[in-house]
């Protein structure tokens, strides 16, 4: 493969040498905490038989066995003679022409694949940067300088490595709307000039720590085009960093296992860290998942520091030379306090976020949640590492609709009580057809069935040899120990507001079929996969509250020309090449989209949109690219406007603040910053229709 830019490195998945250190840790290069043998679903499909006949013949979104078990079929299904199996429908060289007509909300002419050092839109359509790293957003902070940098200051400005994005509405403020946006991480080298990654000063690890975290963020958007712009100073503005107070609620809260010297109750922590994708509640909060927080702690020395990746050694940030909480040797639960969902209020500036132990702990990429049909929220969730696991929380509490303080405060308890579950997928194709070429099985497609093993309700542990606080805290061991099904790094999962299926990105694992690691399966068909693949997943009944589904790939990502791929049965030549999905959104014409994150094929990462239903099922166009060493994060699709953060841009190889591998978004000489883009139709007309 070619390298993106002289000084890019070909790692695992795509991303630069720079981004895996600052990101993850350099996870992709250290031993896979998931060692347990634990069955997987290569070790219980072997025998299986194919439910494919029935599938074809039902006519409904999913039904009902006398077993109870749910089939993915009717519509939205592709029809028998639209599926191409892998390897036909595209000849060798045939340029990809994905038409510009499409479903609705999907017609507009894709995007190429490029290598282009800007966010590149279709045309007809337009963009601007609605606030980029270091903006002052709260009263009293300074205009960004980045030779004069300060925490104080930072902690007043827009944080750095936006990624997860949510827009919700302002009453009674006409054309504006309050964004909500996560900070990932810092990649110091590219915000401090001179930096010494040995030797780090205590002013840029202060300013490191205001970068991380949350930011609320009122936007104006601009009348007669879709451009967005900050509200500086207004009141619901806010900043949360690794040092505001958090709270711990839930059944987990004030275990010993959360305590430490400076908080005896285990129920205040300082800060959330590695904030990655998160979510929207329909009682009008937000999720953020804390995913890679193992990388910021110091000699790291039990079975479950290493279980959850922590390092013996020092940290690439060194930050436990200034806080001994990141010193695991000094006070070894602090971890403990980090890998939570957190939930915040954007609404009530003075309110403390909580973070949920009874969603579980670990490398959470996102959580989306839905209704039951009598008004419990049920969150999916992914664990973000090779052959981790896919979760869901059902709480045991009903919304309360309206916005009257009891129902704002009633509805701030639903993520504290509940049930969580692990996965576990079994497909029903023989064993022998899963080869790991990513070959399609002779009913032609990747499917199956699966159930929900639950871990803990409430105080009563569900996993033998462990308590309910073990399990919250050390939720991958539980999943070990059920034999959940080992999966490709599950990120982003979302449901369909329109039809309730789930759909998981599973990003890609090159270590599926090394030696002494899972191999393939019929959810993973593919050893050593680059590319990814995204499922879908149908609860038994439409019950979000089931303990069983069915499911299939709906794309097996990588070059339409790839045997291996697969599109929903769409023709594959008329479909944009994907790689690495990361984060997926929905629109209102029930359209998935889907950001990608370290794509493999040479071109830079972008936005694509999928249709899910009807006679175009499958056809996937690209809607924008970001700029060099940048990845898709984001998204939210609107009527009339897409948003996305651009994250790290030009995190390449050798770059640094003296020697840039990106001038976006302000030109030449001016320092390269993460930013939030609004895309939208020159027309004014709704996106893609």
């Amino acid at each position: 493969m070619r390298n993106l830019l002289p000084f890019i490195s070909s790692h695992p998945g795509g991303r630069s040498a720079l981004t895996c250190r600052f990101r993850c840790g350099d996870a992709c290069f250290k031993e896979t905490p998931n060692t347990s043998d634990n069955e997987y679903a290569g070790d219980i499909i072997a025998g299986a038989v194919s439910r494919r006949s029935m599938m074809r013949a039902a006519a409904v979104v999913t039904v009902a066995t006398a077993a109870g078990t749910a089939v993915l079929t009717g519509p939205g299904a592709p029809r028998a003679e639209a599926v191409v199996p892998a390897g036909h429908g595209h000849k060798p060289g045939h340029p990809h022409r994905p038409s510009s007509s499409g479903a609705r909300g999907l017609r507009f002419s894709p995007v190429a694949p490029n290598k282009d050092d800007k966010v590149t839109v279709p045309d007809g359509y337009a963009q601007n940067v609605v606030i980029r790293w270091g903006e002052p957003i709260l009263r009293g902070a300074p205009a960004f300088d980045p030779d004069k940098q300060t925490a104080k200051a930072q902690a007043g400005q827009f944080g750095y490595n936006n990624d997860f994005l949510s827009l919700l509405p302002l009453r009674g403020e006409h054309g504006r709307q309050v964004m909500v946006a996560n900070h990932e991480y810092t990649d110091e080298i590219l915000m401090f000039r001179g930096y010494d990654p040995a030797n780090p000063t205590r002013e840029q690890v202060e300013i490191a720590w205001a970068a991380h975290g949350l930011s609320v963020v009122v936007v104006q958007e601009e009348h007669r085009t879709g451009k967005l712009g900050p509200v500086n100073r207004h009141p619901l503005n806010r900043r949360l960093t690794a040092t505001s107070e958090f709270r711990m609620t839930g059944p987990a809260a004030g275990s010993a296992l959360l305590r430490t010297s400076a908080d005896r109750t285990g129920r205040k922590v300082l800060g959330t860290l590695n904030n990655c994708a998160g979510g929207t509640t329909p009682w009008g909060t937000t999720l953020h998942g804390e995913e890679n927080f193992n990388q910021y702690f110091a000699n790291g020395s039990t079975a479950m520091h290493k279980r959850y990746g922590i390092g013996a050694g020092e940290t690439e940030r060194k930050w436990e030379r200034f806080d001994q909480r990141f010193d695991l040797a000094k006070e070894p639960n602090e971890a403990n306090r980090f890998g939570w969902v957190v939930e915040l209020d954007p609404y009530d500036p003075d309110s403390t976020p909580r973070k949920r132990t009874a969603l579980g702990r670990f490398k959470h990429e996102a959580a989306q949640p839905r209704l039951t049909s009598d008004g419990r929220p049920v969150v999916y969730m992914g664990d973000d590492e090779k052959f981790d696991y896919l979760y869901k929380f059902v709480s045991s509490k009903r919304m309360k609709k309206g916005n009257s303080r009891a129902a704002r405060e009633h509805n701030l308890t639903l993520l504290d009580e509940g049930t969580l579950y692990v996965a576990k997928l079994t497909g029903d194709s023989p064993v022998t057809e899963i080869d790991g070429t990513g070959k399609l099985p002779v009913d032609g497609e990747f499917d199956g069935s699966g159930m929900w093993i639950p871990l803990a309700t409430g105080t009563t542990s569900h996993v033998p040899g462990m308590t309910a606080e073990e399990v919250y805290v050390y939720t991958r061991v539980a999943g070990d120990k059920v034999g959940a099904t080992k999966m490709d790094r599950p990120e982003d999962v979302e449901p369909s507001p329109r039809t309730g299926r789930v759909y998981v990105a599973l990003t890609n694992n090159t270590d599926r079929g090394k030696a002494g690691k899972a191999g393939a399966d019929e959810a993973n068909p593919r050893n050593n996969n680059k590319h990814g693949q995204v499922l879908e997943l149908a609860e038994n009944w439409d019950d979000p509250a089931s303990d069983g589904f069915a499911w299939r790939l709906f794309l097996v990502a990588g070059d339409p020309d790839d045997p291996s791929t697969y599109f929903a049965g769409f023709p594959k030549e008329n479909v944009s090449p994907i790689s690495c999905p990361d984060n997926v959104a929905f629109d209102a014409h029930g359209n998935l989209w889907i950001s990608t994150d370290g794509n493999k094929l040479d071109s830079h990462d972008g936005l694509f949109g999928v249709a899910t239903q009807g006679e175009r099922r499958g056809e996937l166009k690209q809607f924008l690219t970001v700029p060099s060493g940048a990845e898709t994060c984001g998204p939210v699709i609107q009527d009339r406007r897409v948003l996305v953060a651009v994250q790290h841009p030009g995190e390449t190889d050798g770059a640094s603040v003296e020697n840039p591998a990106s001038t976006w978004p302000d030109g030449p000489g001016k320092i390269v910053r993460p930013a939030v883009v609004a895309v939208w139709r020159k027309d004014g007309r709704d996106i893609g229709v």
